[in-house]
């Protein structure tokens, strides 16, 4: 993994040809360089994309704020770089459209008696009280802009899918019949909760929140899953969606983590996989970006024109073509086609092939999104990627349980 202190960026956040010059730090989930490219042109700015793995960018994030002007990550990371003091709050007033963020990231829900789903639901995490902590009661100050988001579950190859049960389970994860043919994220705050759906799915464990495990809980499903790991259960582990692509193209896995660019990526090469639908839920995560405290004067409103801009439309859709969705989907829609708002957003059979960001058909006629419409996906979530109380002593644990 990198560290924080590797490979730091030199260039003042002013650039010496005139233009002013963002430097956004995240992942490989928004940092496309067609984004980057599009953002520079509309803004008239020079813009440096550093896309890390999910942990070096948190500790880069949290340590090196002086090495970033926005922070582009998810909200599950948001309270440790918060704790840290790394970021400032974002005044809602200069967010243009700021009305148009839908409620699933202000209140935790889209439709009417949805499931707030446990852990770091958006909704609990995004204000800031007047005394700097993190909260869900409205005010006129935020810690991150809502963005990219999706509710992830996994996939199955279809001789996988023919040996399991008819209505897909997290227990697929851990179920006999695929020893040595799973593999999970290997990032704490997302591979523990689908070894821990997949637990409880099975009878094997029975957390209090399966959002905030206590210690106990922790070394319960830790032993679980070393126990199935010394017996060969897993096929390996991966950082990246582009190692998940390769864990399933070349056969090592038959059932495991997914996340949507991978699926677009394996249709693309016409790989035979399905997402499935799980039926305890998903495990959804909620993407947005962060503001340096570092930031003032010029290149802070700078920053805030790019965040405004990533609301604008544009960029939803080049995030709704790998498979994720956007906080404010309204203008979204003005960039699609209506057969992609359909097949993307409205969870309906595709009317012909698609395209993703580069160009590749994704999505062949007649081929439909597992779980539905976006509103019906984001109704059955069962738990966010979180940062628990005991986030150190998990990773700890984590760590333990990918060496060993």
């Amino acid at each position: 993994m990198n560290t924080a202190a590797e490979s730091l960026p030199e260039a003042p956040s002013l650039h010496l040809d005139g233009r002013p010059h963002l430097r956004v730090l995240g992942t490989e989930i928004t940092l496309l360089d067609s984004v980057r490219q599009r953002a520079e042109a509309d803004l008239g700015i020079r813009i440096s994309f550093e896309p890390l793995d999910f942990l070096a960018a948190q500790q880069r994030a949290a340590t090196h704020p002086e090495s970033y002007d926005v922070y582009d990550q998810c909200f599950h990371n948001l309270e440790i770089v918060w704790f840290w003091n790394a970021v400032q709050p974002i005044d809602v007033r200069r967010i243009a459209l700021w009305g148009e963020v839908n409620d699933l990231t202000k209140t935790g829900r889209l439709t009417q008696g949805a499931p707030l789903g446990d852990g770091d639901a958006p909704a609990r995490l995004l204000y800031v009280k007047p005394d700097l902590t993190l909260g869900g009661a409205p005010s006129g100050r935020i810690a991150m802009l809502p963005a990219v988001h999706n509710m992830d579950a996994f996939a199955v190859t279809p001789e996988a899918l023919a040996i399991l049960d008819a209505e897909p389970s997290w227990a697929w994860l851990l179920d006999p019949r695929m020893h040595g043919k799973v593999a999970l994220v290997d990032e704490p705050a997302i591979g523990l909760f689908d070894a821990a759906l997949a637990a409880r799915a099975r009878g094997e464990f029975a957390p209090r929140d399966i959002g905030n495990l206590s210690l106990r809980e922790i070394d319960q499903l830790v032993g679980l899953l070393l126990e199935r790991k010394r017996r060969g259960h897993f096929a390996g582990f991966w950082k990246t969606a582009a190692g998940s692509v390769q864990m399933m193209r070349g056969g090592r896995a038959s059932v495991q983590s997914i996340w949507a660019p991978a699926l677009t990526a394996l249709a693309a090469e016409s790989v035979p996989v399905i997402e499935v639908a799980p039926r305890e839920g998903y495990r959804a995560w909620h993407g947005g970006m962060c503001l340096s405290k570092q930031l003032k004067g010029r290149m802070l409103d700078v920053a805030y024109e790019y965040l405004n801009w990533w609301l604008s439309g544009w960029p939803g859709a080049v995030m709704a073509r790998q498979g994720y969705y956007m906080a404010a989907s309204r203008r979204v829609r003005d960039w699609l086609s209506p057969e992609e708002w359909d097949y993307w957003y409205e969870g309906k059979a595709a009317a012909r092939d698609m395209v993703g960001p580069d160009g590749r058909v994704v999505v062949r006629e007649g081929a439909s999104r597992a779980g539905g419409s976006y509103w019906h996906k984001a109704s059955h979530i069962a738990v966010w990627n979180s940062t628990m109380d005991e986030h150190n002593y998990m990773a700890r644990r984590w760590k333990d349980f990918i060496e060993q």
